[in-house]
């Protein structure tokens, strides 16, 4: 409680003229409550830049005092406090005015120069405080000279942690874990997920299906642990979760997991410099994970240079802009893992280096172009032995289904706002494909209908589809997928009914058909999926109305069944018919989603939600 003690001292030094000595810390604890209580007026305790690890500390303030409050500013979310708020990056207007209050001499006087020159600076602060208060303070009192070439490094590639050590001192404080909080290897993986984050592009939202399918292979992680590691650098702001119009809802944390195809994340601009600058300090060879950012045809003069020596980075990420001509100088990546491929032309072909890549299990591919992009070379990923996932966004799909037939290593696929087409018809997927087990399609629009050749796949254990508006058919076949434990039908707004035959999904653990907004048919033998763990139905208007009217106020005899459900997620009406299924299963949770109405937004037509809980929304405290 050293701390504490600082703390008392340092208000009781404020408040009266003489500070009394305390015998310990518990004195000092006590002798605080004792002087805010004889104080009549509202007190407000303000604890600023508290950090990770000090939620005991806050817990020897809290007195039971009326008109008393305490406000925390930290890095870090206490999830055990009330009323979190989290300050969005500052405006132009606040970034100038309190860059120009940092950067004004003590007495006052200025020496400052033009506006354009400010600007600029300013800009590469991206609304960061602290790097607005930081280089502001490096630049006081400076010569036009040095703030001008400041500018000139910045502008040519040089990230701005480069040239201030305070500012990337300040940063590097927000990666020093406690060992109290979590155990040593918990802290270090940790670490290397915030730094896996600087692979995805600048200014882009980054999808949880790469992330979970990158970590899964480089430290073993399952779904539940990646998900607890993003929340985890999410509450040290460390990255921001998206509020993302497409989601129909905005989960509370607890449900994160529950639909992580529709859910993104964010980091600022520096927070990326930072998590490269630190991937960078060891030599190339030694590196762990290449992150290279390819401007034209510019490349690094390491890579020119490597030509034959061998690489052993485990993840290597290559970013390249719309100017950017396919000639690759040649590379030897011998111990990649992870490649990941941020691209912006609408044209892109595979570099001859990944046929090298015979470790190669997870492959990441991202066009940041407004338009499909056609893929070349994709017969090369398909010489990789051990290649297990493949994430595809904003792609051209049907060009690669030749190539698709060599990836028989293959365990899940992803495809999100791709365009499938005739995709899958002119291969046979169940003998191309013998160890898929899961298939994530999202937000492709053109998709209508689920390819019988799929319903082939015996072994697949995961199928979701969201957010594909004209996705209409569900075939018979869907009921030969016997061994499907997960089927996701969510947001497919045209979605009218399902098959007689998915009553024979008896494996099935999770079933969402959320936000299916003119589905009117519902499966009465649901009480065969025995298994059943969760069922999620939010939002099914017709269907909603539809059941009351057929069911007459009760759900059929069958529901009772369903032994192992745990979670139910729908609408206030049809919560009424599950209240006798509770007096069999107490252990169900039925949880109520009230809607505050649709929105149709987003590129050409989304289909967006904006539903609430009945319960409260996450959220954090403030950042600096």
């Amino acid at each position: 409680m050293r701390k504490s003690k600082v703390i008392v001292h340092r208000v009781f030094r404020h408040k009266v003229d003489r500070v009394p000595e305390f015998q310990s810390d518990e004195d000092a604890i006590n002798q605080l409550q004792q002087l805010l209580t004889q104080i009549k007026a509202p007190i407000l305790l303000i604890l600023d830049d508290v950090w990770s690890g000090s939620e005991s500390l806050l817990e020897n303030f809290k007195f039971q005092i009326s008109n008393y409050k305490i406000l925390v500013t930290s890095r870090t979310a206490f999830p055990r406090l009330s009323s979190k708020y989290t300050l969005k990056p500052l405006n132009d207007t606040d970034s100038m005015t309190l860059f120009r209050h940092s950067a004004i001499l003590l007495d006052g006087s200025s020496c400052i120069p033009d506006e354009d020159i400010i600007q600029k600076i300013v800009k590469c602060c991206a609304g960061f405080p602290l790097a607005l208060d930081v280089i502001g303070r490096s630049l006081c009192g400076m010569s036009a000279v040095t703030w001008r070439k400041r500018v000139k490094d910045w502008s040519s590639g040089h990230s701005i942690l480069d040239s201030d050590s305070s500012l990337l001192g300040c940063l590097k404080r927000s990666l020093e874990f406690s060992d109290d909080e979590i155990i040593r290897k918990q802290e270090i993986i940790l670490k290397e997920c915030f730094l896996d984050l600087g692979s995805f592009p600048e200014d882009k939202r980054i999808s949880l299906i790469p992330l979970i399918d990158m970590w899964a292979e480089l430290y073993e992680l399952d779904e539940d642990d990646s998900i607890a590691n993003l929340l985890e650098l999410i509450a040290r702001n460390l990255a921001s979760l998206e509020d993302v119009p497409c989601s129909f809802t905005r989960k509370h944390a607890s449900d994160f997991a529950s639909c992580y195809s529709e859910d993104f994340i964010s980091q600022h601009d520096l927070l990326r410099e930072l998590a490269i600058h630190q991937s960078n300090l060891e030599p190339v060879e030694q590196r762990k994970r290449l992150i290279v950012d390819i401007s034209r045809n510019n490349f690094p003069k390491w890579w020119i240079e490597r030509n034959l020596k061998p690489i052993n980075a485990r993840l290597m990420s290559i970013s390249t802009d719309e100017m950017f001509s396919p000639t690759w100088f040649n590379i030897q990546p011998l111990e990649v893992e992870v490649l990941v491929l941020n691209f912006q032309t609408k044209n892109y072909a595979f570099p001859d280096f990944v046929r090298k890549m015979n470790k190669l299990r997870v492959l990441i591919v991202t066009n940041c172009g407004f338009s499909h992009a056609e893929l070349g070379n994709f017969h090369l990923p398909g010489s990789v032995p051990c290649l297990k996932r493949i994430v595809l966004e904003n792609v051209s799909v049907p060009s690669l289904c030749k190539s698709l037939e060599q990836l028989r290593s293959l365990e899940k696929i992803s495809l999100l706002m791709c365009n499938i087409g005739q995709a899958f018809k002119s291969i046979q997927v169940s003998n191309a494909l013998p160890n898929l087990v899961e298939i994530n399609i999202d937000l492709c629009e053109d998709i209508a209908e689920f390819l019988v050749d799929l319903c082939d796949i015996i072994c697949l254990k995961k199928l979701s589809i969201t957010n594909c508006y004209k996705f209409s058919v569900l075939p018979q076949g869907i009921g030969k997928l016997v061994n499907l434990e997960v089927l996701r039908l969510r947001a497919c707004i045209n979605l009218l009914t399902l098959p007689e035959s998915i009553r024979s999904l008896h494996n099935l653990t999770i079933f969402d058909t959320s936000y299916c907004l003119k589905m009117t048919w519902f499966p009465e033998h649901i009480g065969e999926f025995f298994k059943l763990e969760e069922l999620h139905m939010e939002e099914c208007l017709l269907l909603s109305n539809h059941l009351y009217q057929q069911w007459s106020n009760q759900l059929p005899p069958l529901f009772q069944n369903l032994k192992q459900l745990k979670l139910v997620t729908c609408d206030e009406e049809m919560s009424n018919l599950w209240e006798p299924v509770k007096e069999f299963h107490t252990s169900v949770k039925v949880k109520v989603i009230r809607s505050s109405g649709l929105i149709i937004r987003r590129v050409g037509l989304i289909f967006a939600g904006t539903a609430t809980e009945s319960t409260s929304l996450y959220g954090h405290n403030s950042i600096y």
